[in-house]
């Protein structure tokens, strides 16, 4: 472990924190210590191929714990942290938005607490926060989101992440921490969640169930390739300038029912259906409380300061997307048999 770099990755075994760990451990200048809750969205399997590494660890815990983040930090000596832990579905924040302050507020101050506490001062660390397009508030028909757009957030999810981005920042300010944030569209591929739009369409069409969309389908969202993501990210961890802000956009808009139609189409030549006949499943549903109307990400920056750009099309990493899904059959079975996917089905997919 002599030489390499110990980053400490909290929210690790979820979807995007999964991606991230390893790209980084696959770079052996780094040694990573993961802290993750394993909560219903955090899944060991997804790292089951980096899990014997030597330059990886992992660690159940939770991010609020204040004696278990600072014991961590102490021991490691951690020369940066990439924080990724977070309450991350809207549908839930609605129903539940005290356990949003709790993890993504409250949760980033602990760890800021202790970087403040053990880094002292030091400008050779680096607190880099992941955030959402989301804490931008909704776009109108025209425009995109920049580094510079005003935060104007919708739902509690949102709100709770613009906060913890501010006080990223304000920690930066007061106390001269040294951090990156940056600000993400939609993710989606491999070991994704299946309570999240493209994997839950594609367990129902195999499935024959209903796909529920809400509203019209008119809502228009700006995705991003996981894998994609997780190169971004290193990037900024690496070259990033201190105190700035960088958003990660896959220059990729689409309507949700353009989407759900080209994935059904997808999804029928795959299976061998009838052409269309997943179209057929198409269910339109009462439309989501203060749903915001578009999301798009300008993401030049990222690409002119340190020439990161989308390695896949949208309709090439879809493709990708259903590959890993239908060749992971167990996975999504074992994720979608526990009582969070009970629930959600039972308050969400049917209305």
């Amino acid at each position: 472990m002599s030489g390499r770099k110990k980053i400490l990755v909290t929210g690790g075994a979820g979807f995007i924190g999964s991606h991230v760990v390893r790209i980084f451990v696959q770079d052996k200048a780094y040694h990573i210590t993961n802290l993750d809750k394993l909560t219903y969205a955090g899944n060991l399997e997804n790292l089951k191929d980096i899990e014997n590494e030597s330059n990886y660890e992992f660690v159940r815990g939770d991010i609020c714990d204040t004696q278990l983040v600072n014991k961590l930090f102490e021991s490691n000596n951690f020369d940066g942290v990439v924080h990724l832990a977070a309450e991350s579905h809207v549908d839930r924040s609605i129903t539940n938005p005290l356990e949003f302050v709790q993890t993504n507020v409250i949760g980033t101050l602990t760890l800021l607490e202790a970087a403040k506490k053990n880094w002292q001062g030091e400008k050779k660390k680096l607190f880099y926060h992941i955030s959402t397009d989301e804490v931008y508030g909704s776009l109108g028909e025209e425009g995109l989101f920049t580094e510079d757009t005003s935060y104007d957030p919708k739902s509690p999810y949102s709100a709770s992440k613009a906060s913890s981005d501010h006080f990223v920042r304000a920690y930066g300010n007061t106390y001269k921490l040294p951090f990156v944030v940056s600000n993400c569209s939609n993710n989606y591929g491999p070991n994704h969640f299946p309570e999240k739009l493209i994997p839950l369409l594609i367990n129902n069409i195999k499935n024959k169930k209903n796909l529920p969309i809400y509203g019209e389908g008119v809502n228009v969202r700006d995705w991003l390739y996981v894998e994609d993501h997780a190169e971004a990210i290193k990037l900024i961890f690496e070259k990033g300038k201190i105190g700035d802000t960088y958003n990660i956009g896959g220059f990729n808009e689409w309507r949700n029912i353009d989407l759900v139609e080209l994935l059904c189409d997808i999804m029928d030549r795959k299976l061998g259906n009838e052409k269309g006949s997943s179209r057929k499943l198409i269910a339109f549903v009462k439309d989501r409380a203060g749903h915001d109307l578009r999301y798009a990400i300008d993401a030049t920056k990222l690409s002119d300061e340190l020439g990161w750009k989308p390695s896949v099309t949208f309709e090439e990493g879809l493709e990708k997307t259903v590959d890993w899904y239908m060749d992971n059959e167990e996975w999504l079975k074992d994720v979608t048999s526990g009582e969070y996917m009970n629930y959600y089905n039972e308050h969400y997919a049917s209305s």
